[in-house]
């Protein structure tokens, strides 16, 4: 993406800061977690908040006014606690609905995160695609305007899995849910023509579902490639913070938004991504 297209979309690159950037990465829970991985190896050199609003999730269960709101309420005081310079929102959810109202209340870039549509139609031979996303994903106008821009003479198949967000949550906390939940989430992705043609690509439309992708390969009954966005996520924030020396980074740092303990998988999950300081600012859904 060029820089008179960042500049358009209110993402101009950051002025020199003289220290490293401190980037703010946000999610309902912990699907941002496979952004957060792309990031340090993009911007090695930056300060990485990484915030989970794990009071208000799932997103996907708020109605489009209450998750709004509540992304900017929890927004205001992320940004007042943390003064970040800029901020992921690596959540699909909240992304499609939520970046006009961040955009307007915040002077900060705001990099959000949509459907792979175009990478995942790209990478097909056979022309068949899934969209695998969450069903709020699924709803929005946003993801089907992007098909329609993108699938050309491909055709996609839009799936909403209703747990899968919830599962991927349960396998970080040590209480993985066994196969034949799993092959029920995604079964509606593999599509088999009479003339033999087969699904071969999976747009994971979700930041959670790519922290299941061993187990998706496991169950699935045919190979597929499954595309992540968190690289093309990263990349655009590269775009605006530039090359960082990585000696200026500070320690990483987890934030949650729920007094929910955490059980010791899930802290040596944090702890392995870089994310051994945890801390909370208590904020109940209402």
């Amino acid at each position: 993406m060029g820089v008179d297209l960042l500049a358009g979309l209110g993402l101009a690159p950051l002025p020199p800061l003289g220290r490293a950037p401190r980037v703010l990465v946000f999610d309902s829970g912990l699907g941002g977690l496979t952004v957060l991985a792309e990031l340090v190896k993009a911007i090695p050199g930056a300060d990485f908040v990484y915030a989970a609003d794990d009071a208000g999730f799932p997103y996907g269960a708020l109605d489009d006014q209450r998750l709004v709101a509540r992304v900017v309420a929890v927004m205001e005081r992320l940004v007042a606690r943390e003064v970040p310079d800029l901020v992921v929102v690596a959540c699909n959810t909240a992304s499609t609905l939520a970046l006009p109202a961040l955009r307007a209340r915040f002077a900060l870039p705001f990099v959000g995160t949509v459907p792979a549509v175009k990478p995942a139609v790209a990478a097909s031979i056979t022309g068949l695609v899934t969209v695998l996303a969450t069903p709020g994903t699924v709803r929005r106008e946003h993801t089907r305007a992007m098909i329609d821009a993108f699938a050309g003479k491909a055709e996609v198949t839009l799936v909403g899995a209703p747990n899968l967000a919830a599962y991927a949550e349960a396998e970080l906390r040590g209480a993985p849910v066994d196969d034949a939940l799993m092959n029920a989430e995604i079964a509606p992705c593999f599509v088999e023509r009479r003339d033999g043609a087969r699904t071969d690509v999976v747009a994971l439309a979700c930041t959670h579902f790519p922290l299941l992708t061993r187990r998706f390969e496991a169950v699935a009954p045919w190979p597929v490639t499954w595309i992540d966005p968190a690289p093309a996520i990263a990349r655009r924030a590269v775009a605006l913070v530039g090359e960082q020396p990585a000696d200026l980074a500070a320690p990483s740092r987890a934030l949650f938004t729920s007094e929910r303990p955490l059980p010791p998988p899930l802290a040596l999950a944090l702890s392995a991504r870089g994310l051994a300081q945890v801390e909370r600012e208590h904020f109940p859904l209402r």
